[in-house]
This record gives structure tokens, sequence and C-alpha cells, in this order.
């Protein structure tokens, strides 16, 4: 099963687009831990995790979190804006397993 976390200020505002991220994953029948957690307890939550999404009010810290993901083979991606803001879980559940696909060559 592969484990996504996404990181904002607070773990709040993602807390909505992983209920409809895990939503689109049970409907297209993709076995998925998605979970939200604020940046600042980033670290304690990585293990295992195949993907970290950030929330666009948290790209400023991009650079910094991709250091520390890179240390454990973890790809990180900003989510689009436009999907942040209108809740899009299909289109950022896809972001996701894209970033995945890509770490992994598509296996």
């Amino acid at each position: 099963m592969k484990k996504i976390i996404l990181l904002c200020s607070s773990g709040m505002s993602t807390s909505l687009l992983v209920t409809k991220m895990q939503k689109t994953a049970k409907e297209k029948g993709i076995q998925i831990s998605i979970d939200a957690f604020p940046e600042a307890d980033m670290r304690s939550h990585l293990d295992g995790v195949d993907a970290v999404l950030l929330g666009p009010q948290i790209k400023y810290a991009l650079g910094r979190i991709r250091k520390i993901c890179a240390e454990k083979g973890i790809p990180v991606d900003v989510i689009s804006p436009v999907d942040y803001g209108m809740m899009n879980g299909e289109k950022v559940l896809n972001q996701a397993l894209k970033v995945i696909e890509n770490k992994t060559g598509g296996n």
C-alpha cells in the first residue's frame, strides 16, 4: 500500500482534501494511505512515506522539505493552488500517484 502525506501550516486545511482524495481512491479501487500533518511535525511522520505533497501556502518551504525528504528517498511536490482551492481530490490524488510513479520509474 502506498502512503502519501500532505503538509500545510497547521494540518487542518488539508484535512478536507485528504477526505476527498480517500473517496476518489476508494471509488477507483486504489489501496492507499493518505494523511495530513502540520509542516512542523513532518519529521515524525516520514517513515514508510512514498510521497509528500505541500499545500500551496507553504511552498516557500519546498527547498528545505525536499532536502529532508531526499535523505529518505521521498519525492516532494507542491499542490496546484487551483486544485487546492477547489479541493479537487481526484486531481491531487493523480498528482501524488504521478510523483510516486516518476520516482519508481513506473514500477
